[in-house]
């Protein structure tokens, strides 16, 4: 003998799922906006690390050309340096030279 289930309880029944439907939805939802906002966060962290890949390359760019501006006041008294040894030895040979009577 099959059993009918009264209308009332039947109802009951209905609201119930249909109230689990809604959390479940809710809770969907929810859940879609987490994804939402952890996707946006996954982007910009991905945009910020292109960004500092780029601006380390810059520092590493910049780095080289400090080094050149630092080193070239170095590289001006090296050559001064030489130009005055190179000058003065110029001058006590052609001196000697001169007093041995070779010029």
């Amino acid at each position: 003998m099959d059993e009918f289930i009264p209308r009332s309880e039947f109802d009951v029944q209905v609201q119930r799922i249909t109230d689990e439907e809604k959390r479940q939805n809710h809770r969907i939802d929810k859940l879609e906006e987490s994804y939402e906002v952890v996707n946006r966060l996954a982007t910009n962290i991905e945009k910020l690390v292109i960004q500092i890949e780029n601006m380390q390359t810059e520092l590493k760019k910049q780095g080289t050309r400090l080094e050149k501006i630092e080193d070239e006041p170095a590289e001006n008294w090296k050559a001064l340096v030489k130009t005055a040894v190179t000058g003065i030895v110029s001058a006590l040979v052609a001196y000697f030279l001169a007093k041995g009577g070779i010029i």
